[in-house]
């Protein structure tokens, strides 16, 4: 079951002006469930994206920056699942461009104003004829509040959907955002997950676009992991619509920042619902590295804490062993690190003092701590005032069998 994670309930959920969502049921893998998703984007709108940077990317992943790179105005989305696209080679781009010939052929669009998406079984042959054949379906019951279906339309192993919404005041305007994101294996993003949309009624220029969604990235998806293997189909993708007539044309000022914020926000929100439906998940853990000379050496550390099998198999027995913590904070690469400045907590215990195992802890209390579903673990490096945080599960017995069992 997910960490501490509510199901998303559809009247939460707020329909973003400008966009329209439908589903369809293909067969790409299973029989009766949704697993075609259709986007209609108003004209007008700005899109942008940050993707994998896995050499092996996906087919769609290469056209989604063909066609944003044309600058043709993105009119519309496609998205399956039970198949990535991937490993497939020029017929897999083929496959991938029929798709989006196809969509854009029903919705008196050009070809290159649309985006495909793929995830699921990597290396097979993404059955093209049977996405197409349902795209009528799809776009047939796209509405503005169909945020719940789209979360299920895209999920792969995840247990359930992930979506959520948020209102903010900019400039005396209501800016609506809702988003979604599906994850939950083959997760170290690194753009960019996994796959996450995020739609505004902002009107946001496009490189001011560009520059949110990459924020957004680097402060949500890219800071969480549950297995540290980035997917060969990582995508994620902002739309701003405009009708709520709130502008934004340049990355400064009140107005950009509220939007910021509210985007990293509802990322960050849709990033840690992937890590609390981990497969196998049974606890959240926050990893918080401080007093580091650079952010990229925090992050540096706490993604050696994070991806260590001895840290997350001990998280998931309730097993105090948190020298695994500080053998992770010593073998990062942070070569000129002073380990008799480093300070460890796991929330308010003090379990390691300067490079040390603390006095005053008691390993009853490191216990209490990881029996709970989440935890946050501290670190201090003692060496500058950088910091970041990374988000993580733990490793349990259920991991292995989804992921041997997963193309059964």
């Amino acid at each position: 079951m997910p960490v501490n994670l509510p199901l998303p309930q559809a009247e939460n959920l707020k329909p973003v002006a400008g966009v329209e969502l439908g589903w369809a049921e293909a067969g790409i893998r299973k029989a009766n469930r949704k697993d075609v998703l259709v986007v209609r984007v108003a004209e007008g709108s700005t899109v942008a994206g940050v993707f994998t940077r896995n050499r092996f990317c996906a087919a769609p992943v290469q056209v989604c920056r063909e066609h944003l790179a044309s600058g043709k105005g993105i009119r519309a989305l496609v998205i399956n699942t039970g198949n990535a696209n991937a490993g497939t080679g020029h017929l897999g781009l083929a496959n991938a461009r029929a798709t989006c010939d196809a969509l854009a052929a029903k919705l008196h669009i050009s070809t290159d104003q649309v985006l495909p998406f793929s995830t699921g079984v990597i290396l097979e042959q993404l059955p093209v004829d049977r996405l197409v054949a349902v795209l009528p379906a799809a776009i047939a019951n796209a509405k503005p509040d169909n945020w719940l279906a789209a979360a299920e339309a895209i999920m792969t192993t995840d247990t359930q959907p992930k979506a959520a919404s948020r209102t903010v005041q900019i400039d005396g305007k209501t800016v609506t955002l809702s988003g979604i994101s599906k994850g939950a294996g083959m997760i170290r993003p690194n753009m960019a997950t996994m796959l996450g949309f995020i739609a505004t009624d902002a009107a946001v220029a496009q490189p001011v676009l560009q520059a949110l969604v990459s924020h957004a990235a680097d402060h949500s998806f890219n800071s969480i992991t549950i297995d540290g293997d980035t997917s060969t189909n990582d995508s994620f993708v902002l739309i701003a619509s405009g009708k709520s007539g709130a502008a934004i044309d340049r990355a400064e000022g009140p107005a950009f920042e509220a939007l910021r914020e509210a985007v990293t926000s509802l990322a960050q929100e849709l990033a840690q619902m992937i890590v609390r439906d981990g497969e196998g998940a049974t606890k959240l853990m926050t990893i918080r590295v401080e007093g580091g000379k650079d952010v990229a050496e925090c992050r540096q550390i706490a993604y050696a804490v994070a991806h260590s099998p001895l840290v997350k198999t001990a998280f998931y027995a309730s097993d105090p062993n948190l020298g695994r913590i500080l053998a992770a904070v010593g073998y990062a690469g942070v070569d000129d690190l002073d380990v008799d400045r480093v300070n460890l907590w796991l929330d308010d215990v003090w379990v390691a003092r300067d490079g040390g195992r603390n006095p005053d802890y008691l390993e009853e209390d490191g216990q209490r701590v990881m029996k709970q579903a989440e935890i946050t673990v501290r670190i201090a490096l003692g060496r500058g005032n950088a910091e970041a945080t990374v988000w993580t599960c733990d490793l349990s017995h259920d991991y292995v069998s989804i992921n041997a069992d997963y193309r059964s």
